[in-house]
């Protein structure tokens, strides 16, 4: 393809995906913001569209499975690296880890619907949104 010939059947298929990449994070996106945290509704959503985005290239740039693993694995540690960045350490206490983990969740789904699995990509936003809303309200009134 030349730079300025679009294939339009993959461009849509590709705005398709990436619009479920954007929308699939907003419930998590949403709880974090509501909390106050360190990230929330422009985060999520940038993570997992991004991710979404490099497991597109990959898998339309390489035709070699391991090829296109190295990128995927390349994003898996990049987003721990961001992730990483939402974690404080005050003295005794750490903040922050339920949210690198729900970055780290919210680039599984993008990479799930760069991949063409919608399915693990509602399931993963679903369960981390009830992780974070349901079992943070059980942790209260644990401790």
């Amino acid at each position: 393809m030349s730079l300025f010939e679009l294939d339009l059947q993959q461009t849509y298929q590709n705005l398709i995906q990436l619009s479920i990449a954007f929308v699939l994070p907003m419930l998590t996106a949403w709880e974090r913001e509501k909390k106050s945290r360190s990230a929330g509704l422009r985060t999520f959503p940038l993570v997992s569209i991004a991710t979404c985005s490099f497991t597109l290239l990959a898998i339309s740039t390489f035709t070699d499975a391991n090829d296109q693993a190295k990128i995927i694995a390349g994003i898996i540690t990049g987003i721990g690296f961001i992730g990483g960045g939402a974690i404080l350490k005050n003295k005794s206490t750490v903040a922050g880890t339920s949210t690198a983990a729900a970055i780290w969740s919210t680039g599984a789904v993008g990479i799930a619907v760069g991949l063409g699995r919608i399915e693990i990509a509602v399931a993963l936003s679903i369960m981390t949104f009830f992780t974070l809303r349901l079992v943070g309200e059980v942790k209260k009134e644990v401790t």
